[in-house]
C-alpha cells in the first residue's frame, strides 16, 4: 500500500493519483482483444462458442441439455440453505423492494387548447442479470439487481452465473428469477446480446463482472441496452485522525478481497494517521481467508493520499468519482454538500460499506472506474422505457400549424412543411 502526498497546487498531475483514476483505461487496453474475440464467436458460432468458452474460462462442462438450471432447483436450494441466511436473505429482499418502490415512475398528462401531451411507462419485456459466481458467491447481487426489475414490472428475467451455487439460486428463487443459466464471462453477455440456440435474446444486460463483463458490455451497447461499464469494485474513505485506523483498514480490505483488481483509497489530512491505517491493513491481511486475493489489490491499487485539509479530500475524491465512498470524519453531513461524483455516499463511522451491499436497501450495483461523473445507481428507472404520447385536435391545429411550418422551412425541409399546409387546407 502506498502512501502519496498531495498537499501540493498541482495535485492533479501526481503519477498515483493519474494512476488511479485511469485505472479503468489501462486495464482495457490489456484484456479488449480477447473479448473482441469472444463476442465475435458467439455472434458466429452460438451455442457451440459458449459451451467451449465455458468449458475454457470456468471449467464447466456443459451442453445444450444442461446449460439451464431447472427451475425446481432454486426451490430445492431455497429450502435447503441454513435457516438464519433463508431469513437474513428474506428481509433483505424485503427492506431491497420497499427502497426501490419508492423510484416508481408515473405516467402524466397535459392539456392545452385542444393539444394532449404525455409520458407513458412501460416495463422491459426481457432482462438478462450478470451475477458473478467464480471466486464468491453473490446472492446479494442476484438481490439487488432482480429485485428493481420485479418491482418496474418486467416480464421475464434471466439470470446468468458460471457456477451458482444454493446461496444464488435461494437468492433467485426469493426475487422472482424467471430462468437461470451456468454461463459467465464475456461469452454470456455476448449470449444475452445476440440470443444462441439456448439463450434468450434479451432487451438489456445488468449485473457487475470482472473486467471481462465490463468491457464486453461495452462492446455490445447499442446491440443491447446496459446498465453501466461496471468493473472492478472500489472504496474511497475520506477519515480524519477521530476515525478508528483498525475500522477504516477493514473497510479497505472489505473491497480488497473482493478482486486482484479492486482499489481501496484513503484519504486524510494526517500523514500519521495514514501511516496507522497502512499497519493496521498489513496486520488484517494475516486473517483473511482471501489473502492472495486481497494482497494483489493492496499491492497494485491500494493507496493512502495525504492531502491538507478535508476540502481537498474532498476535490480528490471528485476527481477519482468512486464507487463507495465513505466520509468517516467527526462530522460527515458538513462535507455532504461537498460531494459531487461517487455512487453511493456512507456517512459516518458506523455506516460500514458492506451494510450497503446486503441489507441497508438502496442498490449495490454502483459506477466504478471513474463512471459515477454521468453513471447512477442501478434503479427501477434502469428497467423501464419511456414513450411520449401526442394528440391534437383541429382546435390544437391551428394553435401550433403556423409556427410548425415557419420552422420546417427555415429548416429547409419542404415535406415537413407541406405536411402541414394540407391540413391547413382541409381547415
Amino acid at each position: 500500500m502506498e502512501i502519496v502526498d498531495l498537499r501540493e497546487s498541482s495535485w492533479k498531475l501526481n503519477r498515483r493519483l493519474l494512476y488511479l483514476a485511469k485505472r479503468g483505461e489501462i486495464l482495457e487496453e490489456e484484456y479488449e482483444a480477447t473479448v473482441k474475440e469472444i463476442i465475435k464467436r458467439i455472434k458466429e458460432e452460438g451455442d457451440k462458442a459458449l459451451f467451449e468458452f465455458t468449458r475454457r474460462f470456468d471449467n464447466v462442462d456443459i451442453d445444450a441439455t444442461t446449460v439451464e438450471v431447472p427451475y425446481e432447483d432454486l426451490e430445492k436450494a431455497y429450502e435447503s440453505i441454513e435457516p438464519e441466511v433463508r431469513e437474513a436473505l428474506e428481509i433483505a429482499e424485503e427492506r431491497i423492494r420497499s427502497f426501490h418502490e419508492k423510484q416508481l415512475e408515473r405516467p402524466f398528462f397535459m392539456e392545452e387548447e385542444g393539444i394532449l401531451l404525455g409520458q407513458k411507462i412501460v416495463p422491459l419485456e426481457r432482462v438478462g442479470v450478470y451475477v458473478p459466481g467464480g471466486k464468491a458467491a453473490y446472492p446479494s447481487t442476484v438481490l439487488m439487481n432482480v429485485v428493481p426489475a420485479s418491482v418496474a414490472g418486467v416480464e421475464e428475467i434471466i439470470m446468468v452465473s458460471p457456477k451458482p451455487n444454493p446461496y444464488t439460486l435461494a437468492a433467485a428463487y426469493i426475487s422472482g428469477v424467471s430462468r437461470v443459466f451456468r454461463i459467465g464471462g464475456a461469452q454470456a453477455v455476448a449470449s444475452l446480446a445476440y440470443g444462441t440456440e439456448s439463450i434468450p435474446k434479451v432487451d438489456k444486460i445488468v449485473g457487475p463482472g470482472n473486467i471481462y463483463v465490463a468491457l464486453a458490455k461495452k462492446l455490445l451497447f447499442g446491440t443491447v441496452d446496459i446498465d453501466m461499464i461496471a468493473g472492478p469494485s472500489e472504496v474511497l474513505v475520506i477519515a480524519d485522525d477521530g476515525a478508528d485506523p483498525e475500522w477504516v483498514a477493514s473497510d479497505l480490505l472489505s473491497q480488497a478481497e473482493h478482486d486482484e483488481l479492486a482499489a481501496s483509497i484513503l484519504i486524510t489530512p494526517s500523514y500519521n494517521f495514514a501511516r496507522e491505517v497502512k499497519d493496521q491493513v498489513y496486520k488484517l491481511l494475516e486473517s483473511l481467508e482471501r489473502k492472495e486475493v486481497a494482497t494483489k489489490s493492496i499491492e497494485r491499487f491500494g493507496t493512502a493520499f495525504v492531502v491538507e485539509d478535508l476540502k481537498q479530500a474532498c476535490e480528490v475524491a471528485n476527481f477519482i468519482a468512486p464507487e463507495h465512498l465513505e466520509l468517516m470524519v467527526r462530522d460527515p453531513f458538513a462535507l455532504l454538500p461537498l460531494i459531487k461524483h461517487a455512487g453511493a455516499v456512507f456517512l459516518g463511522d458506523m455506516t460500514t460499506e458492506p451494510l450497503g451491499d446486503y441489507i441497508l436497501g438502496p442498490n449495490h450495483t454502483l459506477p466504478t472506474g471513474g463512471t459515477a461523473r454521468f453513471f447512477s445507481p442501478l434503479g427501477v428507472y434502469d428497467f423501464v422505457k419511456r414513450s411520449s404520447v401526442l394528440y391534437v385536435s383541429d382546435q390544437g391545429f391551428k394553435t401550433v400549424a403556423d409556427l410548425a411550418e415557419v420552422l420546417a422551412k427555415a429548416e429547409g425541409l419542404q415535406a415537413h412543411a407541406l405536411a402541414v399546409q394540407v391540413r391547413k387546407k382541409r381547415l
